[in-house]
């Protein structure tokens, strides 16, 4: 992998864990995600405003459907995100999420794309993939529901099916990663708005109890994924989804101090071995 994507990897990481530790602190399903879709898409307008400055590009109808049929595979992952929050621990539904995500995407970049990872790659990728999965699964021993366990697979779905979307978006096609995911937010918003409309009073409670995670996210959950949007314009599928899973370090440091969810000694364990893995991809 390039130093440079491994780099943008990295950063996106530490934003991407601290978002999901203030979606797991907050509550609210499709009002919450609503409110800090809306809340992104305006925060992000000035960011986007000075790229398209720099590049003034315009944006074709083939790059406004990637926008939308990304925001829809958005919208559906924020939600089902959300709801295994609800429904189990951080420490297990976001190592599942996050493992079955890149699993997934990888085969399906060397099936579809053509993409030929070294061994050495492949193994690392395959290091951090079985860390995550188990720690998730350890950690459904320690009581974790089956709806979230199946809610954390179906998101994991999702990150694979957007990834390799995007990869598309912002490889082949050339569309500006900070262009196009606002764009996808935008298009998240506007789906996601007839589901809410009608739920005033649950916005504004939601709104009112929640509002620091909400905005917490709207600057996380954007910055993390333009930065990966611009590792994948760089890099191989195969490379960056594995690498994205340093996120987990993160992670379960967090889970342990932040939410308090114990045991640190195989979550840490788990994290060397995913940190060993991502070292096999740069050296891949």
């Amino acid at each position: 992998m390039p130093a440079a994507a491994l780099v943008l990897v990295l950063l996106a990481a530490g934003a991407h864990a601290a978002w999901n530790v203030l979606a797991k602190t907050a509550s609210g399903g499709a009002a919450f995600v609503w409110l800090f879709t809306a809340a992104a898409t305006v925060i992000y307008v000035p960011v986007v405003a000075v790229a398209m400055a720099i590049d003034p590009a315009p944006v074709d109808a083939a790059g406004i459907g990637f926008m939308v049929g990304s925001g829809a595979l958005h919208a559906l992952y924020f939600v089902l995100l959300q709801r295994g929050y609800r429904e189990g621990d951080l420490s297990l539904v976001y190592p599942l999420a996050r493992g079955t995500g890149p699993l997934l995407s990888t085969t399906a970049a060397i099936v579809v794309f053509a993409e030929r990872p070294s061994p050495l790659a492949l193994a690392g990728g395959a290091v951090i993939v079985a860390a995550v999965l188990s720690l998730g699964l350890q950690g459904h021993t320690r009581g974790g529901t089956r709806a979230a366990v199946g809610f954390a697979l179906l998101t994991g779905v999702t990150i694979a099916s957007y990834t390799l979307w995007d990869k598309q978006a912002v490889g082949p096609h050339g569309l500006s990663p900070i262009v196009y995911y606002w764009g996808t937010n935008l298009a998240e918003c506007l789906l996601l708005t007839p589901f809410v409309a009608h739920r005033g009073a649950e916005l504004r409670r939601t709104w009112t109890a929640f509002r620091a995670q909400a905005l917490g996210v709207a600057v996380l959950s954007p910055l993390a994924y333009i930065l990966v949007l611009f590792a994948l314009a760089r890099a191989p599928v195969s490379y960056v989804a594995p690498a994205r899973e340093l996120s987990i370090l993160v992670g379960a440091v967090l889970g342990t101090t932040v939410l308090s969810e114990g045991d640190r000694g195989r979550r840490l364990a788990a994290a060397a071995a995913i940190c060993a893995g991502i070292a096999a991809l740069a050296l891949g």
